[in-house]
């Protein structure tokens, strides 16, 4: 079973192979695969949606004899990485079924204690604008109760850590600079200007992604998904 580090490490390794550079993938990159990953999609289907898009970039370059522009971001690939979904249909179900066992037996409460507690600290001392400080401690404290009180149900602890997130974020964007903000939409949008293949929606999500890995940079604080436990 491939967990959730793997999942993203994996892709990033492929990407890097077939593109003949160790650059590391932008956060624009990690976004999408944030999202190919949220949305099921098997990490099969996009390592053969990588190579496909690969196989064909190399194809026409060697049938035209000229040097190609360098490829320089994942969203190149994600048209490959749909279609490769596509005709992997079944397999992206026994996907969704493994990565469900994974919920279900996967955790253990001593490091889920030590997650929660290690968040709660980095969220506590966390600097940010004096207008955040309010939810900001609230948060905190939620994951110190969390923590000497863990749900047995971890499906029930995952959507309360989903609600914090969101919490977290619509704090974190009603505290940072608006030209700030606009700024890294634009960069998401020069980002997925060559993507094809993808849903307004798809890209609305991707951009989203991108907007909240940026707010957690700027301001050090962890995600507190379930998911990103190091253990995993």
């Amino acid at each position: 079973m491939q967990n959730y580090y793997e999942y993203f490490t994996e892709i990033e390794e492929r990407f890097q192979r077939r593109r003949g550079t160790l650059t590391m993938l932008s956060t624009l990159d990690w976004a999408l695969i944030e999202t190919w990953r949220d949305a099921g999609v098997p990490l099969e289907a996009v390592l053969r949606g990588i190579d496909d898009a690969f196989d064909k970039h190399d194809a026409r370059a060697q049938k035209t004899g000229k040097r190609l522009r360098k490829v320089n971001g994942l969203a190149w690939a994600a048209q490959a990485v749909m279609t490769a979904t596509e005709q992997m249909k079944d397999a992206a179900v026994g996907a969704a079924s493994t990565a469900a066992s994974q919920r279900e037996s996967g955790f253990e409460a001593e490091p889920i204690r030590a997650y929660l507690q290690r968040n709660a600290e980095a969220v506590a001392t966390a600097t940010l604008p004096l207008a955040a400080h309010a939810q900001r401690d609230e948060i905190a404290d939620r994951l110190r109760a969390l923590a000497m009180d863990i749900p047995a149900d971890t499906e029930e602890l995952e959507r309360t850590l989903t609600v914090l997130e969101e919490k977290l974020f619509a704090m974190l964007l009603l505290v940072s600079p608006e030209p700030q903000q606009k700024e890294w939409r634009e960069q998401a949008a020069r980002g997925l200007s060559g993507s094809r293949g993808m849903s307004a929606a798809q890209l609305k999500h991707v951009t989203q992604q991108f907007l909240h890995k940026r707010l957690l940079e700027t301001y050090g604080l962890p995600r507190l998904s379930l998911f990103y436990m190091e253990h995993l």
